[in-house]
């Protein structure tokens, strides 16, 4: 499991400089999803709720072995100066890592830049991505059923 770990927060700050780099003027936000009140966390769906939602739709007690590798894709969250193309929130599993981003548009951009050699999928500001050994062995079917559950979630949350 660390190596998974490890892998995936080397990957994901490897990532976040090129996509520091890329910077679309276009693309980059900072609306972040309405809090509630008191709280400090986001209302509604989040990539860490979502991880337990998706596990839940998919009929399965979890994706396996839950991480908050965070700062592996935001600045902010590694003590750095923010950027408008920073993740809100990456959970990593077994079965996929769950981003989340404040925008569609921003996750659109992440989903689009990253490495061919992993499947991106993005679902609204969400992406799902099967790039660590663990989830190269994710069927297609299966990252179909996590896309189209991630999908009604979503729908639900609005």
């Amino acid at each position: 499991m660390r190596t998974r770990t490890t892998a995936a927060a080397v990957t994901g700050a490897a990532l976040l400089l090129a996509l520091v780099a890329c910077d679309p003027v276009a693309e980059p936000t900072t609306e972040s999803k309405p809090t509630a009140p008191g709280s400090g966390q986001p209302a509604g769906l989040t990539a860490k709720t979502a991880a337990a939602d998706l596990a839940d739709a998919t009929g399965v007690k979890t994706l396996g072995d839950p991480k908050d590798n965070t700062a592996g894709c935001s600045q902010e969250a590694a003590g750095e100066k923010p950027h408008a193309n920073d993740c809100t929130a990456l959970i990593t599993t077994d079965t996929v890592s769950i981003y989340e981003f404040g925008t569609p548009s921003v996750a659109a951009h992440w989903a689009k830049e990253m490495p061919k050699d992993a499947d991106w999928r993005q679902v609204d500001r969400f992406a799902l991505a099967f790039g660590a050994r663990e989830q190269a062995l994710t069927s297609d079917e299966r990252r179909d059923e996590l896309e189209q559950a991630l999908g009604d979630l979503v729908a639900k949350d609005k």
